[in-house]
């Protein structure tokens, strides 16, 4: 399977857990508290880090392959990073970059109130 990948900053990262759960009807399925939260669908992977200082901004694009068999990034013409990586090395990235995750086993686990 492939999914397209987006990644962008926010400046608070309850608040936009809470906007974006609702504009995509879902929770996340995965989250770092205070730092990280993923919704994945069968195309889609679209991810937010908390990072004030560059909120609205897109941090990165791509895709999630079950068939690459490492990270590969190039530029476009526009000077944005494309990235193809495995589900693999994505998950272990993110627990790397952002601490231990929280993955839902349903999507009440972690709907915020």
């Amino acid at each position: 399977m492939k999914r397209f990948h987006i990644a962008l900053a926010v400046a608070d990262l309850d608040a936009s857990i809470a906007d974006y759960s609702q504009r995509l009807g879902n929770a996340p399925q995965v989250v770092v508290d205070g730092v990280y939260a993923l919704w994945r669908t069968d195309l889609l992977n679209f991810s937010i880090s908390q990072q004030p200082e560059h909120a609205g901004k897109l941090r990165r694009m791509g895709f999630v392959d079950d068939e690459v068999c490492h990270n590969q990034v190039d530029t476009d013409v526009n000077g944005i990073d494309w990235e193809q990586v495995s589900p693999l090395t994505h998950d272990l990235r993110l627990a790397t970059a952002y601490g231990t995750p929280r993955y839902a086993s349903n999507e009440d686990d972690l709907i915020r109130n």
